[in-house]
């Protein structure tokens, strides 16, 4: 071979990935041992030394901040839920205070962004917003977190959660919903969302809900109970089943903005008057919400507050600091959907 051996030169002679040699030769967890003593054979015998100066270059902070969006299915082609897109704004005027730069990047949720990220070596720390099915995701955290990267995630904090999490207090906003509807007097209820362990949020929202109601003396019938993901179609289908099955109610609580917005939808294509026939409240308040006819009554998550303590924790961490997960108050918004 002619000329200084370079990493690429050793995963073309180990038969594996250019991004494979930079890890092994890191030794990290995310390569079996196997391929480990590999690349370091070929590297040996290719004489191949590791540039100190880039390397140390590497580990230095950047003063950049990196927001990973996760897509999610939408009624455009953004992929992207409105929700988050009121946080990206307070998440960017937090980094600009704070002197650090946001490097945003748009995700595929099949993709292996927790093994590529050790490799970029961009950003000091990793925001998520919108990674899907917490069960699926699990093992892309514990990735991150055996890397040591720095990252805080947007999302509901559960039982043996090891990393670190801003959210909003998504129990006590089920609740304020479900009392709102108490005190209208509509105690027939329906509920469309996902109530698994696959969306804590939404699980958190329904466990609320459900106990508000329970306090009062009354169970929720689980057959007027619809599965529904955060999107527009999909609660305008589950309603739609609810209403095809002769499942009579007076009320309906959403688990997302979008899916009441759905929910609202299908209702009125069945003759169904909102609010006359049935309240409607949905979480969120995105931006939109204020705009359907009739406007949607909805519990509110402040994003501002989100992206701020989502900037505010991950610097924390990046210095050392001691941070813990952090609770929001959410806010019921009453509109014409429920009076």
């Amino acid at each position: 071979m002619k000329g200084k051996a370079t990493s690429f030169d050793i995963a073309h002679y180990a038969g594996v990935s250019q991004s494979t040699v930079s890890r092994a030769l890191r030794n990290s967890p995310l390569v079996n041992e196997e391929t480990r003593r590999r690349v370091h054979e070929v590297a040996k015998q290719l004489n191949y030394k590791v540039d100190k100066n880039a390397s140390n270059l590497r580990t230095q902070q950047s003063s950049t901040l990196a927001l990973l969006l996760f897509e999610d299915p939408t009624s455009d082609e953004s992929q992207i839920n409105p929700f988050f897109l009121a946080m990206l704004g307070s998440i960017t005027r937090a980094c600009a205070k704070e002197g650090y730069d946001l490097l945003v990047s748009f995700q595929s949720s099949s993709s292996d962004w927790q093994a590529d990220y050790e490799d970029s070596h961009r950003a000091d720390g990793l925001i998520l917003l919108g990674y899907g099915d917490y069960l699926d995701y699990q093992p892309k955290f514990k990735t991150l977190i055996d890397q040591h990267t720095k990252f805080v995630c947007w999302g509901a904090s559960v039982d043996n959660r090891p990393d670190l999490t801003v959210s909003c207090d998504n129990y006590g906003g089920g609740k304020l919903a479900a009392e709102h509807l108490l005190a209208t007097g509509r105690t027939d209820c329906a509920f469309i969302g996902d109530a698994s362990d696959h969306s804590p949020e939404f699980f958190a929202r329904y466990q609320g809900f459900k106990d508000a109601f329970l306090a009062k003396g009354i169970k929720l019938n689980e057959r007027k109970m619809a599965n529904a993901i955060s999107t527009e179609e999909s609660g305008y289908h589950a309603t739609r089943s609810l209403i095809a099955n002769n499942i009579r109610f007076n009320s309906l609580f959403a688990a997302s903005d979008l899916i009441a917005i759905g929910a609202i939808r299908a209702l009125k294509e069945a003759k169904i008057k909102v609010p006359d026939d049935v309240h409607v409240v949905g979480f969120d308040n995105i931006a939109v919400a204020s705009f359907v006819n009739p406007p949607l009554t909805t519990v509110q998550q402040d994003t501002t507050l989100a992206g701020q303590m989502l900037v505010d924790n991950l610097l924390k961490l990046i210095r050392g600091e001691d941070v813990e997960n952090t609770l929001l108050p959410p806010r019921l918004i009453i509109r014409g959907s429920s009076v």
